[in-house]
């Protein structure tokens, strides 16, 4: 009998140590993590240099509260801020909470220009969260099952339809267009060249606030710091997690312009966001990133990756797409694949399935020879289908 509440379905395995792409589980058996604990741990698991930067924050302070100055956090915003040309920062714990204060800058937007009911459009098939407004503002019915009545206020488009958003510029009560860049949970769904860069000229003549969600994308994940950056724009808005801690807890919604006005004393809040632990850990993983250059092995690796999956499975029946940027990849085959999560346990990988969509997030730190056993292991999957 577990004791724990039953909204995961945990596979039969019980990790207990971990060393860059690998996880070894109770039995001393070794895996390779192509998924990075999704997303999240794109400098390994344990790198030394974050283990030794935990271990002694941990020694020095934790937690003091936001009532006073926190000198790592104002050092991790600036640094942030610096990279994205955005204009402040406010730490959460989580992608969610990070995408919360999004909507609450929306809407102090929209109350700023005497809008009543301020409304947000957002992506079908997106995913923001699963608190009450984000999974309110994620356009999946699976997510939402259950959970009626939601927030109000918002308003679900096609994906990488601009058409979609112009059939709204009348409506008086849009105050922003909330988008990942990729949708990643959705099986990595990269949208056209020139989307975000038409998305943001309608925000831009309609007084409405671009929110980029890059939870997922951001953090070197796509071969960028930012997956926006391939577009040459700046969002009004910008969260992150995931890949900024590397596995410690840490959320962050960045501002520009009139967006990073909006919040005063007491508007929002957070009783451990930005603490002394997580930012220094944050300010870690991208001096690493930086020192070590992972953005370009990010492309490098995704496109060796690509190269020879396309190469493997150009004979084959069951592959209909390959969909990649960076090491944000998905193999789009012609049939569900759901029984390949567990086949690929017991080849030692771990992965994941979205529909009939096998996606991968490797650490940015993975190398030619651990690229080429997901190959090998994926491209058997696929022909023992």
């Amino acid at each position: 009998m577990s004791y724990l509440m039953s909204n995961y379905a945990p596979l039969a395995v019980t990790f207990t140590k971990g060393e860059g792409c690998y996880l070894t589980d109770t039995q001393g058996e070794k895996y390779l993590d192509a998924l990075s604990g999704v997303g999240v741990v794109g400098l390994g698991h344990c790198h030394k240099d974050i283990t030794a930067t935990i271990q002694t924050q941990a020694g020095e302070l934790l937690h003091t509260s936001n009532w006073y100055h926190i000198a790592h956090q104002e050092t991790l915003a600036e640094k942030l801020c610096k990279l994205s040309n955005m204009d402040n920062a406010f730490f959460g714990n989580s992608g969610a909470e990070a995408n919360e204060a999004a909507i609450k800058i929306a809407r102090l937007h929209g109350h700023a220009n005497n809008i009543d009911n301020p409304t947000i459009l957002t992506a079908n098939q997106s995913f923001h969260g699963r608190t009450m407004a984000t999974l309110s503002a994620t356009g999946n019915d699976k997510v939402q099952a259950g959970f009626a009545p939601l927030v109000s206020e918002f308003i679900h488009i096609d994906f990488n339809d601009v058409d979609a958003i112009k059939a709204h510029t009348s409506n008086n009560n849009i105050v922003a267009i909330m988008l990942e860049p990729i949708q990643g949970e959705s099986g990595v769904i990269i949208p056209k060249r020139d989307y975000l860069n038409q998305v943001q000229a309608i925000c831009q003549a309609n007084n409405w606030l671009l929110i980029l969600d890059e939870v997922q994308t951001g953090i070197g994940r796509t071969g960028k710091m930012f997956a926006h950056q391939y577009n040459h724009i700046t969002p009004d808005v910008l969260t992150l997690a995931k890949g900024l801690g590397n596995g410690v807890p840490i959320g962050a919604c960045l501002a520009k312009g009139k967006a990073a006005t909006l919040f005063t004393p007491g508007t929002h809040g957070s009783t451990f966001g930005g603490n002394p632990l997580v930012c220094k850990t944050a300010l870690s993983v991208l001096e690493i990133i930086e020192k070590d250059k992972l953005l370009d092995n990010a492309t490098k690796m995704g496109e060796y990756l690509v190269s020879n999956f396309q190469e493997k499975l150009s004979n084959s029946n069951k592959m209909t797409q390959i969909r990649a940027k960076g090491l944000m990849i998905a193999i789009e085959l012609n049939q569900d694949c759901t029984q390949l999560l567990n086949a690929a346990l017991s080849k030692h990988l771990l992965i994941n399935i979205t529909g009939r969509s096998i996606r991968l997030l490797p650490p940015l730190i993975i190398n030619q020879t651990e690229a080429d056993i997901i190959i090998d292991t994926v491209c058997d999957l696929i022909g023992e289908l």
